[in-house]
Parts: C-alpha cells; structure tokens; sequence
C-alpha cells in the first residue's frame, strides 16, 4: 500500500489560489465560490466515500490531516467544507458498523451534492439529545420540519441538508428524527418552505456564511429518513458518528490555524530586527521562549486527533469514554490554537494588529471555536461524568 501523500487532495498549487482569495473573503464577507469549485473538481468533496461508491476511499484520520492543511490555506473554507465532510464521514462511520442507512448520502456527495449540517439551534444546549424543531409525520412515513437552524455553513451553496427535529406525536415516540432535506428551486411551489436568511455579519470566519435557516414545514420523504432514536444520551450508531466526526474533524481544523499562526511567528521573527540589539527578534530569549512554548502546545495536538481518528476508522471499542474523549480533544484543540495565534500575534509586533495583516484574521477565525459544540462547560461535564459519574440528585442516598 502507497503511503498517503496529502499533496494528492490538496495540491500545492490549488492551496496557494485558496489561501490567497481567502483574505478577500473575509473583507468582503463572501463565500469562497472558487474554492468550492476548485475542490469539488479535484474530487474533495468524496474524500470519505467508499470506492465503489465512487469516492476516494480515505479513513477520517487522513481526512482531518487533510483538513488541518486547508484550514492552514483558509480557515473559513476549511471550516465550511467541514460541515459536507460530517455527513460523508457519518455514512462513513455507519457503514463501517454494518448500518447502510447513509448510503444515498455517499453516492450524490460522489455525484456533486453538497451537504449542510442543519442540526445547531439557538439555546440548544441538549444538541443531539434534543431539539427544538418539530418533526411532523407524514402518512407516508416522511417527515415535515419546522423550526429554526442557527450556523449553517454552506448557505448560499447546498443542495442536501441533514438535519434533526423532534417528533412528539408518533404514538410510539418521542423521536429524535434524523432526515435529509432537499433544496427547492427559487420557482418552485415549496420554495419558501425554507427560508436563508442573509444574517451572517461576524467577527471572523466569514467565508463559512453559516446564515440561519427558517424551516416552514420542509419535507423529507420516508426515504430520507435516516434514523428515529429515543431523546437523550444514546448509542445509535447515527449519534456516535455525528459526534465523532464533527469534533475530530472540528479539532483537525483548529490545528490548521494553530500550524499556521506558527508559521508566521517564526518567518516574522526571523524578519524583525530589534534597534536596541541589533539582531534579529529570532535572536532575543523570551521571544525564543513564547515561541517554543507554543510549539509544544501545538505539537501535542495532531498526535491526540490522528489517534481518535484512527480509532474510529478500526472500529475501537472505548465504550463510555468515548464522549469523553471527542469532546475533549476538541476543546484542547481549539484552545491551544488560541494560544498559539495569541502567542504569536505577540511576537510579531504591531503590524499584526492592522486587518490586513494574516494574523490579524486569524485571531478573529480562532475566536469561533469557542461557541461550536462541546463548549468547555460540557466537555469538563462529560469527562467528570466519565469518571465520577453522574451528579447525585437530593433524592439519591449513597451506597
């Protein structure tokens, strides 16, 4: 077997025009239509679909090592891409655990389908074990969706959404109802039945446009309805392969920006040059110091996610821990790749305070790992879970 070669997916070349369109982006507050079109024509987009269905074949660790190498190009396409990707790698994840119910999913991402990810809600901290959007059987085993989704990358540009809503009426329910929407012609007679709101004016990552979407009873038919599962914390197959997926491929990201905010720390003071000294900053110890403590910060980042990844790609059982462990390597992820863009805008001096500087944006694209899902809060509540248990009620009497 050849050994993987990332430079296969992501060129050099096609890396160089995505990281040079990305600061216009960000000005302008555009998405990266170009890139989308680069990346879907070198066959991105199927990097996790099966071969015979179409796809390149690769396991989730070589996809968040590709991602990591696009986020470093541009974050926000990276971080949008991401969210097709959770799909693709949730079939994938299923398939692999004898659940095919996902395989429509690989065979129109292998045909140029583009996937949004239509679960956050506003004030939805339950996330997958909850939702605030309704799902309204169909006599005919389909579902309608009314409710409002929050963050959904890829706005102007999907054609498939996978979502989830909550169904309360089903006699046999309530279900959590994982479905797959598609998007209707702006003629068409259910046009409105999804609504995109142009919302997205934010701080950084702006080439996502994760704009909110209004849901006014939007259809799926019973064939793409991929799973009902009890409300609350469950081990379908669905929800270990939505958060597995999303937090390592999420953490992949952060990386990215983390490698790239290095980078440019270290090309800046290698440039600098003190008065005072007369040698470069490269030269001075506590730059020397800052530096090397973000680089072992860094470091210690992609081992822990290609580690995870390689787990879920060989079917490793780490039972309960499993929450624990995702939900953690994001966390650290994404807060080391604050501190290390925070390190390195030090170092780097003053210029790297005016908008146009790299790290400039950067700082602004880091600060968003803060708000995607598991926040801190939660992660430190699943790992006290794991290993403490749960929280005792006024009821519970010790044993």
């Amino acid at each position: 077997m050849s050994a993987f070669d990332p430079a296969t997916y992501l060129p050099d070349d096609l890396l160089a025009r995505v990281h040079e369109r990305a600061a216009i982006h960000d000005r302008e507050n555009t998405f990266p239509e170009a890139d989308l079109a680069e990346l879907k024509a070198a066959g991105y987009l199927s990097i996790l679909v099966p071969k015979d269905r179409g796809g390149a074949g690769l396991g989730l660790a070589e996809a968040a090592a590709l991602q990591s190498r696009l986020a470093a190009a541009a974050p926000a396409t990276a971080l949008a891409i991401n969210m097709h990707l959770v799909w693709t790698g949730v079939a994938k994840v299923m398939r692999d655990r004898g659940v095919d119910d996902l395989a429509f999913v690989q065979h129109e991402a292998a045909q140029g389908e583009l996937f949004a990810f239509g679960i956050s809600e506003a004030g939805n901290d339950l996330v997958l074990f909850g939702s605030d959007t309704d799902a309204a059987p169909d006599p005919d085993g389909g579902y309608r969706f009314t409710g409002t989704k929050i963050f959904t990358s890829l706005a102007p540009v999907w054609t498939r959404m996978g979502l989830h809503g909550l169904d309360t009426t089903s006699p046999d329910g309530p279900w959590m109802v994982y479905a797959f929407i598609d998007r209707p012609e702006a003629d068409a007679g259910d046009a409105a039945s999804i609504v995109t709101r142009d919302d997205w004016n934010t701080v950084g990552m702006r080439g996502t446009q994760s704009r909110t979407t209004e849901l006014h009873a939007a259809y799926a038919p019973a064939n793409r309805v991929a799973r009902r599962v009890a409300p609350g914390p469950n081990p379908d197959p669905i929800v270990f392969g939505i958060f597995s997926v999303f937090e390592i491929l999420l953490a992949a990201v952060y990386d990215g920006i983390g490698a790239r905010a290095l980078e440019l720390a270290v090309a800046t003071v290698q440039k600098r040059r003190s008065k005072q000294s007369g040698t470069t900053y490269s030269q001075d110890p506590d730059i020397r110091w800052r530096i090397a403590d973000a680089a072992l910060a860094h470091d210690a980042i992609a081992p822990q996610i290609q580690s995870l990844a390689r787990d879920v790609d060989g079917l490793v059982d780490h039972g309960a821990r499993w929450f624990s462990l995702l939900s953690g390597v994001k966390v650290r992820s994404t807060e080391t790749a604050r501190k290390v863009v925070d390190d390195a805008i030090r170092v780097s001096g003053g210029s790297s305070y005016f908008a146009s500087n790299e790290l400039s944006r950067l700082y602004r694209d880091v600060l968003a790992g803060i708000f995607h899902p598991s926040d801190d809060e939660s992660a430190h509540a699943t790992m006290a879970a794991a290993l403490l248990g749960p929280v005792a009620t006024p009821t519970d009497k010790p044993a």
